[in-house]
């Protein structure tokens, strides 16, 4: 994995070859971030520049054996450890029984989840572990010499899955064996033990930019800029969440969002009633991204309304719709909850609520909350 295939994160890159430039690259590493940051992605861009035989100030040469190998995850002196369950009655989940497996999910999905990673290996309803005698063969391993004469190095994805058997590795977290670096990714902070967090060093991974993410889908997958720029807003900062939204928003939202408030505005009982019956025969994904999308806009308005610079990379007909929506004389707390009208009616979709019905309701709704009357009950 090169640094260039991490999406975003320059601040978190930018620590990282500090640290190595300057010799002080901590033996023990925890790299944090919300799903969908790349928290798993920069630990093996971090694992193929150690390993690269031929490295620049800011990348790997990506053509070296060392790059080679570590690309695809077959590098001697490269460990993994990650969430398993056991292959088979009788025997001990471990990591060793799926590295193919690992290693064919990484090259499908960098970005995936650790739900997809236990579907991958078809986990079903079984809980993921990374158990003790996983670590303690992480501990025999690493205290073994290098196979090739270089520094070894461990990746543990998702340390929140070892439990009470991660006080195992607390001698090798903190005292390594010479040339040895471990990093730990992990999506949530308190569910690591206190006394792992207490021996290593943290890389803090915020959401990544809208831009960032509409500059990946567009050069990485070829989605329409218009499309990317509307993705990459609903995201939430998750690249992995941008992924599945290009695979389920099957047309650009924009028009329809202007066509719904359109007729808001101009109290089109009859076009309302129209734009429902024709989404309330979309699929339930389809649906709850369009509502998920409007919500967005809102808060963009209100960004806009106090801060005229905020427009981000919204595409020209979205940026003059939220700066009309921004001077409207709906007050905040009409924004406010105009987001909660539509979160709320997102979440009774998703729960098989009727969408004829709920959407209806949610045009009713809003026209009141436009007008400064009181919503009816």
């Amino acid at each position: 994995m090169l640094f260039s295939n991490v999406v975003g994160q320059q601040g978190a890159k930018s620590g990282l070859f500090k640290m190595w430039h300057n010799n002080v690259f901590p033996h023990a590493l925890l790299i944090i971030g919300a799903e969908g940051t790349g928290g798993l992605p920069l630990a093996l861009a971090v694992a193929q520049y150690v390993f690269c035989e031929n490295k620049g100030a800011t990348e790997s040469c990506g053509k070296c054996p060392g790059c080679s190998k570590a690309a695809r995850l077959e590098h001697a002196d490269l460990h993994l450890s990650f969430p398993t369950i056991p292959p088979k009655s009788g025997v001990k989940a471990n990591s060793r029984h799926y590295v193919q497996e690992f290693r064919e999910f990484v090259r499908q999905s960098p970005y995936g989840t650790t739900y997809d990673w236990l579907q991958h290996i078809n986990a079903e309803n079984k809980q993921g572990n990374i158990t003790a005698e996983e670590c303690n063969e992480i501990i025999d391993v690493l205290n073994l010499k290098s196979y090739e004469g270089g520094k070894k190095l461990l990746i543990m994805w998702r340390p929140e899955y070892l439990g009470n058997q991660g006080n195992k590795l607390l001698k090798l977290i903190e005292e390594p064996p010479p040339d040895t670096i471990i990093i730990l990714v992990a999506e949530k902070k308190e569910n690591i033990l206190s006394t792992i967090l207490s021996r290593t060093q943290d890389i803090k991974l915020g959401p990544i930019s809208a831009a960032d993410i509409a500059d990946a889908l567009r050069t990485r997958l070829d989605t329409d800029p218009a499309r990317a720029a509307q993705v990459a807003h609903i995201a939430m900062g998750s690249y992995t969440e941008a992924l599945r939204l290009v695979r389920h928003i099957d047309n650009d939202l924009f028009p329809e969002v202007r066509l719904l408030f359109n007729n808001i505005f101009t109290n089109n009982g009859i076009g309302i009633g129209k734009f429902v019956e024709e989404w309330s025969k979309a699929g339930r994904e389809q649906q709850k991204n369009f509502l998920y999308y409007i919500v967005q806009l809102l808060e963009q308005a209100i960004r806009v309304r106090y801060r005229p610079d905020a427009m981000d990379l919204l595409p020209e007909q979205e940026a003059q719709f939220v700066k009309k929506l921004a001077v409207n004389p709906i007050t905040d707390e009409g924004f406010a909850l105009m987001s909660k009208t539509i979160s709320d009616t997102s979440y009774y979709i998703e729960r098989n609520g009727h969408a004829k019905t709920q959407l209806h309701a949610m045009a009713i709704r809003l026209k009141y909350i436009i007008k400064g009357l009181e919503v009816p009950a």
